[in-house]
Order: C-alpha cells, then structure tokens, then sequence
C-alpha cells in the first residue's frame, strides 16, 4: 500500500517507489497575518497624528491655493476662476513689493542682531557667578510676555511728546523723533523691538549649548597656546556652538517673517508703506478690503519664500556647522 497523504497542505509529488510524499515549505499564512497586523497597528497609532497633519496644513494650504486662483471676496456667495490674474497683480503691485522689500530688511536687521546681542548675553550669564537665574528670567521674559501687550508699552515709550525715550533724549540734550511716524525710523524702531523680544529664547539656547562644551577641549585649547579668552572662544566655543546658532537663525527668521503684532499694533503700515509687511499686507488685503482672492495670492507667494528662504539657510549652514 501507498503511504497516507501528508496533511500539510503542501503540494504532493509522487516518489521513486510511486508513494506520494509531501514538499514540506514553511508556513506563510501566520506570517503575513502578523505583518499584517503589525501594519494595522502602526497605521492605527500613526493615524491620528496623519490625519491631524492633513487637516491642519496640507488641506488648508490646497484651500489657499485654489481660492487664490479665483476672485472669490470674502462674505460673497458666487466666485469665479481668474487662473493666474492674482499672482499677476501681486507682482505688479508696488505696495507687494515695498512690503516684500521691507519684510527682508527686518529680517536681515533682526537675526544677526538677535545673533549677536543673544549669545553676549549668554556668555555673560555663563561667565557670572551669582543671580544666573534672576538674568536668565529677566532676558527670557519678553519672549513670554504677549507681543499685544508689550506693543502697547513700547507705543507709550515711543511717544512724540510724553514717551520715556524722547524726554530721556531731551534729559541729555539729544535730538528727539517721532519714531513711529518717521518713514525712515519706523521699520529700524520694530526691527529693535523684534530684537528685544526674540533675545530671551535665543539666549537661553546658547545656554544650553554653551553647557554642552567639555571643559577638557577648554583644557587642551590652553595646551596649544589658546591663552587668550579670544582665542578660546573662536577656537572651541564658536565652532561647537554651530548647531545652536543654526537652530537659533532658523528659527529667528521664521518668527520675523511672521511679524504682524508691533505692525499692526504699532505702525499700521505707515507712514504710506514704510513699515508695511507681507503677513499685514495678507491680513489688510483679506479682511480689510475683503480681496480674499487677492489675499490667498500673497499667502501662496509669502510661502513659498519662506520655505524656499528656510531651506537654502538649511543646507547652506549645515555645510558649516561643526558637531560635537
């Protein structure tokens, strides 16, 4: 007699001697029914934060896009395709371009500044020995405090005629100014402001960073000849700081990029477009004059630079950032 068949649910070949023997083969079906498994569960933990991400950027960002392809005001129930017309006047708009202008100058005048004047700050408190946390709460105050507020502080500060900083100037015999009325003292005054009010977040990373340096690389600076304090910082402190200060560019530049408070609070734009920028020239033509497709154009072009702008910092830096 033949052998009984194998039930391995293999396929069967017959032997030499004409019994049927089985191919024996591992099992897939267990292994597929627990990879597959594993990718539910994955998709399942990763799918509240996808959905999350689409709704809350990709879709809003598709919304823009096609709103500013259309001359849909906002409040209006009909709207119509205009294609690229939008873009167009954007770019031919000389208040686009002043703004735009101005928009890159206070950028250019607040992250070196907020750079610079941040890591000072940072090496001082390092170098103290006493009231490390009182300086460090005094400097990161600003960055907490609401920009609204502190707009309004600065305004009364500014004043013509009754501000601390014109009767402080006329105390010592200075020139005073109108500050936020004069077209050429306007952006410099929030490009100041916007300094005042980053310094606090970057000072407090060149904190962290400067912590991080071992005190051996200071050690061995000092056997190389690196006696001076000049010498040690720009041989061991400046180049291990450089993902920091990476960190701290990009970042700055994202949040001037984003100012609208002191514009709005402060300048409204003025005098003519003097201080005018891209987020205000976005919230103006939106809900102010209602261009709501006009608006959506300068969203689609204030993006794309700053993502453009963002990542060209990225790789630039990145080729010159020493990592511990």
């Amino acid at each position: 007699m033949s052998e009984p068949l194998a039930l391995t649910g293999a396929p069967n070949e017959p032997s030499a001697t004409g019994s049927v023997r089985a191919l024996p083969f591992p099992a897939v079906a267990p292994a597929r029914r627990r990879a597959f498994t594993e990718a539910l569960a994955g998709w399942a933990l990763a799918g509240p934060a996808v959905f999350f991400l689409l709704a809350l950027f990709f879709l809003p960002v598709i919304g823009v896009l096609v709103i500013a392809l259309t001359d849909w005001q906002f409040g209006a129930l009909t709207l119509a395709f205009v294609g690229l017309a939008n873009f167009r006047e954007v770019f031919a708009d000389d208040g686009f371009r002043a703004s735009l202008v101005n928009t890159i100058v206070y950028v250019l005048i607040v992250v070196p500044g907020t750079l610079v004047f941040g890591l000072l700050i940072a090496l001082l408190i390092e170098s103290g020995k006493s009231c490390r946390s009182f300086y460090r709460a005094i400097h990161f105050l600003p960055f907490m405090a609401t920009l609204t507020a502190m707009a309004v502080a600065w305004e009364a500060l500014l004043h013509p005629t009754i501000g601390l900083v014109n009767q402080t100037l006329a105390a010592i015999g200075l020139p005073t100014a109108n500050w936020l009325r004069d077209e050429n003292r306007a952006l410099p005054v929030l490009a100041v402001i916007g300094i005042w009010q980053n310094l606090g977040y970057a000072m407090v990373l060149f904190l962290a960073g400067l912590k991080s340096i071992p005190q051996d690389l200071y050690d061995a600076a000092d056997i190389d000849g690196a006696d001076l304090w000049l010498d040690r910082f720009r041989t061991v402190t400046l180049p291990l700081l450089g993902p920091v200060s990476m960190f701290v560019v990009i970042v700055v530049a994202l949040r001037a990029f984003e100012s609208f408070d002191t514009v709005k609070v402060l300048t409204q734009g003025g005098p003519g477009h003097a201080s005018e920028m891209l987020l205000y020239t976005l919230y103006r033509e939106s809900f102010e004059y209602l261009r709501t497709g006009y608006g959506a154009a300068v969203a689609v072009v204030f993006l794309a630079i700053v993502v453009t702008l963002t990542l060209a910092q990225a790789r630039l830096m990145d080729r010159k950032v020493h990592y511990q």
